[in-house]
C-alpha cells in the first residue's frame, strides 16, 4: 500500500461506508474513511491530500455538493466521484459540469468504482505531468533575453521577420537569429509548436492566479 494510491471515502451509511472500504483495501488501495464531510473536511491536512474522494451526495449537515464546491476552491486537483441512492438526471448534469469526475448511482458493482477511480487517477497524474512540464517550459522562457522576449511575442502574433524587424527597429537578419534562440530554447519545431506553447503558459499563468493562495505543486498525496 502506497501513500499515494490512498482513497477517501465519505458516507454516512454505515455498512455502505465499510462494505467500501474493505472492498477497495481487497484491490490494494490505502483508504480513509470518513461518516461526513465536515469530519473528512477537519482531517484534511493540505500538505497531504488523498488521491481521489469518494463521497455520497446526500448526507445530513454538508452535502457531497457542498462538499464539492469547498473542494473546487482550494483544492481543485483532487478528483471526487459523487456516489448516491437518489440521483437523477439533473442533479448528475450538474455535478459533472461543476467538476466532478464522475456521478456513481446505487447499487453499482465494485468493477464500476474501481474503473472510475482508475480513470480518475489517471488523469490526475496526466494533468500534474502537462503541469510540470509548462513549468519547465515557463523557466526556459524566462531565461530569454528583453528583445528575444519581444521577438517572441510578435511571432506568436502572426507577424513576419521583416514586421516584427520594423516594430522593434532592428535588422531582419537579427530577429532571424533572435528567432532561433526562441525555437531552440522552448523546444518549438515551428510557429504552430510556438503558439502551443505560448497558449498553455497563458493558461498556466490563469491558473495559478486564480489559485496563488492553494499552491499544489508541492503537495503530497495520501
Amino acid at each position: 500500500m502506497t501513500l499515494a494510491s490512498a482513497i477517501a471515502i465519505i458516507d454516512d451509511d454505515e455498512p455502505v461506508r465499510d462494505s467500501l472500504s474493505l472492498m477497495l483495501s481487497n484491490r490494494g488501495f490505502g483508504v480513509y474513511a470518513f461518516s461526513s464531510a465536515e469530519q473528512f473536511l477537519s482531517a484534511l491536512d493540505a500538505e497531504r491530500l488523498p488521491s481521489c474522494v469518494v463521497c455520497d451526495i446526500r448526507m445530513p449537515g454538508m452535502t457531497g455538493l457542498d462538499l464539492q464546491k469547498d473542494l473546487a476552491k482550494k483544492w481543485p486537483m483532487v478528483p471526487l466521484i459523487l456516489i448516491t441512492g437518489h440521483g437523477d438526471v439533473a442533479m448528475a448534469v450538474s455535478a459533472l459540469k461543476a467538476g466532478a469526475h464522475d456521478f456513481i448511482e446505487k447499487p453499482f458493482t465494485p468493477d464500476r468504482l474501481i474503473e472510475s477511480i482508475a480513470s480518475a487517477l489517471g488523469e490526475a497524474k496526466n494533468q500534474r505531468n502537462q503541469d510540470q512540464e509548462t513549468i519547465r517550459l515557463a523557466a526556459r522562457i524566462n531565461e530569454l533575453s528583453d528583445r528575444q522576449r519581444q521577438v517572441m511575442d510578435l511571432a506568436v502574433k502572426g507577424l513576419s521577420n521583416k514586421e516584427i524587424a520594423l516594430a522593434l527597429k532592428i535588422s531582419p537578419r537579427t530577429v532571424e537569429t533572435y528567432r532561433a534562440w526562441v525555437m531552440e530554447r522552448t523546444g518549438a519545431r515551428n510557429i504552430a509548436d510556438l503558439v502551443r506553447i505560448a497558449v498553455r503558459l497563458e493558461e498556466m499563468i490563469g491558473s495559478l492566479g486564480a489559485n496563488r493562495n492553494h499552491p499544489q505543486g508541492d503537495t503530497e498525496r495520501y
